[in-house]
């Protein structure tokens, strides 16, 4: 009997181990999820989490395309793979866009609401293997405006769409972004600010002051602004001008300018363009 009771005594406690190591490996194992943050279809993301404990850098990406609904997170998604491949973890937002539910100040709640959710229904999705101290924003285009406002929305008032946010990233990688509106709408080079944000900027001087990147130096943050010299849809000027003004302020702004890339090559992942990006991405995750 001594004998029979020691064998069921190992196999029940080898049973225990199995079904412990069999949950550990769901925790630990990677993972690429689509995570609900709001109440509208458009309030989800992609999460990517690597396999491992981490716990893991995060980059929330922020896809471009004018604000506009014809344009969402796809096109963004062979990238934030390319990150996640190499242990970083990633959420990949989607918002509410202009000709659908978005525009002014839908658009830019959307983009505070999804990093924020990090510390939330994020962090839950990743089994809590997220880093929240080591946060970078990346963004291209129209979405590398909203990851510059996203690592400066701390400046805004109490009462502006992103005021008192929780989550701070500790530095934003900008790809052809829009930092300044009003120079692209005086500039006649760009149509979509003025369905962001409802009108010209002689009619809405607030929204523009709010929705400006420009206008919140400085933040104390690191923005990387970079941009390709062929660049003919988003002027390299709006890139060149707010790291100028960000180091007169005392901001550790840097520009990158990429010779002869143009403006869609940081959102192709198999481009030279895309690949310095992930480049300094990466060390911005892991330094």
């Amino acid at each position: 009997m001594s004998w029979i009771a020691a064998a069921m005594v190992a196999l029940v406690a080898s049973a225990l181990l199995s079904c412990s190591a069999s949950e550990s490996s769901a925790d630990d194992a990677a993972l690429v999820s689509k995570v609900t943050y709001g109440d509208d279809p458009a309030n989800y993301g992609m999460l990517h989490v690597p396999a491992g404990l981490g716990p893991f850098p995060v980059v929330v990406m922020v896809h471009g395309g004018g604000w506009i609904q014809e344009h969402d997170l796809s096109y963004f998604e062979p990238l934030s793979q390319a990150l996640a491949a190499e242990g970083v973890a990633v959420w990949n937002i989607e918002y509410r866009r202009v000709g659908g539910a978005g525009g002014w100040p839908v658009t830019l709640a959307d983009a505070d609401d999804a990093t924020d959710a990090l510390t939330g229904v994020v962090q839950v999705a990743a089994n809590g293997r997220l880093d929240l101290g080591r946060v970078v924003v990346a963004g291209h285009s129209a979405g590398g405006h909203l990851a510059a406002w996203i690592v400066g929305r701390h400046t805004l008032p109490a009462d502006a769409p992103g005021g008192q946010p929780t989550v701070l990233a500790k530095s934003a990688v900008v790809m052809a972004g829009v930092f300044d509106p009003a120079l692209a709408v005086l500039n006649g080079h760009d149509k979509f600010v003025r369905d962001l944000i409802g009108g010209p900027p002689s009619e809405y001087p607030a929204r523009y002051a709010v929705a400006a990147p420009i206008a919140h130096l400085p933040i104390g943050t690191k923005v990387i602004a970079m941009h390709g010299t062929a660049d003919t849809t988003v002027d390299p000027v709006q890139s060149s001008s707010y790291v100028q003004a960000a180091q007169e302020f005392g901001d550790p702004a840097e520009l990158v300018l990429i010779d002869g890339a143009g403006h869609g090559d940081f959102g192709n992942v198999d481009s030279d363009a895309w690949r310095e990006a992930k480049r300094v991405i990466l060390n911005e995750a892991w330094g």
